[in-house]
């Protein structure tokens, strides 16, 4: 398939050089602002959850004499909801491209809610486990959905704010998740309470979610243009509105012949540009787990009494501070996303990072001293890390995950994406400890650092910018880079 562009598509820069009174502002559509908040709640969750084990855990361990005495049964816990977050992701591109954004969100809520319950109620450790599948999966079904659905309603210069928000989602769940597990440290039945409290966003989320409207890129998709006017016409003024119906309209009909109703895996990597945007968007998955976030939001408490502050209280306190840097960044991600992009945010936002696991590695090869400071250097190490990493590795794989797939290819690409993402978390979160204990904690943080010496090699060769850019401006940048500049040279090497 070629593509002519002989003007400015709506939303592309161009486009608004020519027509600036046309171009959205977040604050002043709140129609849009409720759209995304609703649906980020879906972040939340993934923060919530991701944040909440690692203070539950401590008290898990008291309650339940095998955890305390299993580094296996431990990180079988924690890891036990990647585990599900996995089947989630996977079955949640195909149910995002089959049933639609909005279903796709209520089967998440409804299973998050059954996990939490299973999980506050657990008279065992092997329960606890099965409940943390659930909340897993929910999880990985909503990782999937949120981003996308978001972007599909989202004008394309404000749309890596608006995912992003999503991401401000996830790490104030986390922030959320330890101020609760502070809260709860001196009520009896204290990790039920934290892990109980997490099915009260997904209810609340189901409520919403029941009086939202559905994507409307996925309505076109599904010849349902009428609905899909509906929803456009509470985002944009009348004369764009008539410029992004007609676009839809002319990318509805040159895609007709993918046969949308019928993708299968086999048919995604037929491509030679999807396969490119799957290797940057999966690239950047990877890399983001591989670079130890959530080694820091699961363990943190953990890495914190390994530094040698003993108290569960103080090292709950010390990791609220570390998730509200995480939350703090990542509202200057939010800014700087679509003003600086997303190339140059991730290669700034990776640098910060290798220099802060350095210091780690550093804090922990010295920590035999008995000199109390390199404690203090670790928990610094940390903060850097979260200051470093939130605003540009934390938002920026997911927004470009929600921006550089085709529209018809876009739910099940986006959810292969996010299964990478939740495997690469797994191997982390069910090997840090082990592998802490067998080398130590400082040469395995300077093993994270390596990694994220090779993520920066990735993202300044194989990621593009896609800053302020439309999905059709997105789909040409890939054609571009797949075949060359020459829109006849894809027709001929196909054929």
């Amino acid at each position: 398939m070629t593509i002519s562009i002989s003007t400015p598509g709506p939303g592309s820069s161009g486009y608004l050089d020519m027509y600036p009174e046309r171009k959205v502002s977040v604050f002043k559509n709140p129609y849009i602002l409720g759209l995304t908040a609703v649906a980020s709640i879906g972040g939340l969750l993934f923060g919530y959850d991701t944040g909440v084990i690692s203070g539950a855990l401590l008290y898990i361990k008291d309650d339940f004499p095998q955890v305390k005495q299993s580094n296996f049964l431990q990180e079988t816990i924690v890891s036990m909801a990647v585990a599900g977050a996995i089947l989630g992701a996977a079955a949640g591109g195909w149910i995002n491209d089959a049933y639609g954004r909005k279903k796709a969100t209520l089967t998440a809520d409804v299973i998050f809610t059954v996990g939490a319950v299973v999980m506050a109620a657990a008279p065992d450790p092997y329960i606890l486990i099965i409940g943390r599948l659930l909340v897993g999966v929910g999880v990985g079904v909503a990782s999937v959905t949120a981003p996308v659905y978001i972007a599909e309603l989202s004008p394309s210069e404000i749309r890596g704010s608006l995912v992003s928000t999503n991401v401000l989602m996830i790490t104030g769940g986390q922030f959320l998740s330890y101020l609760i597990n502070l809260a709860f440290t001196q009520v009896p039945g204290t990790w039920r309470w934290m892990l109980g409290v997490s099915g009260v966003p997904a209810v609340v989320q189901f409520c919403l979610m029941l009086f939202l409207p559905e994507s409307p890129r996925w309505l076109f998709m599904k010849n349902r243009e009428k609905e899909a006017i509906d929803v456009l016409a509470n985002i944009y003024d009348a004369a764009r509105l008539e410029d992004e119906i007609a676009s839809l309209s002319v990318q509805s009909e040159e895609e007709d012949h993918h046969k949308r109703n019928d993708i299968r895996f086999w048919h995604v990597f037929k491509s030679k540009e999807i396969r490119l945007a799957f290797l940057a968007g999966a690239g950047l998955q990877a890399f983001q787990q591989f670079t130890g976030i959530n080694t820091v939001m699961y363990y943190s408490p953990t890495i914190v009494q390994m530094a040698g502050f003993r108290s569960n209280e103080l090292a709950l306190l010390l990791s609220l501070i570390v998730a509200g840097l995480n939350a703090a960044g990542t509202i200057l991600g939010i800014y700087l996303i679509d003003h600086a992009g997303r190339r140059k945010l991730s290669l700034y936002s990776l640098g910060g990072v290798i220099v802060s696991l350095i210091i780690l590695s550093i804090s922990f090869f010295k920590q035999s001293s008995e000199n109390g400071l390199y404690g203090w250097l670790a928990v610094l190490g940390l903060a850097l890390y979260i200051a470093f990493f939130s605003p540009g590795m934390g938002t920026v794989p997911w927004t470009v995950n929600s921006e550089v797939y085709p529209e018809e290819y876009r739910g099940i690409c986006g959810g292969m994406s996010a299964t990478v993402n939740w495997v690469s978390n797994l191997i982390v979160a069910e090997s840090f400890l082990s592998v802490a204990a067998v080398a130590g904690t400082g040469p395995t943080f300077l093993i994270i650092a390596g990694i994220a010496v090779l993520a920066f090699l990735f993202v300044a060769v194989y990621v593009p910018e896609t800053k302020g850019l439309t999905f059709d401006e997105v789909e040409m940048l890939w054609k571009e880079r797949a075949w060359g500049k020459n829109p006849h040279t894809e027709r001929l090497l196909e054929s």
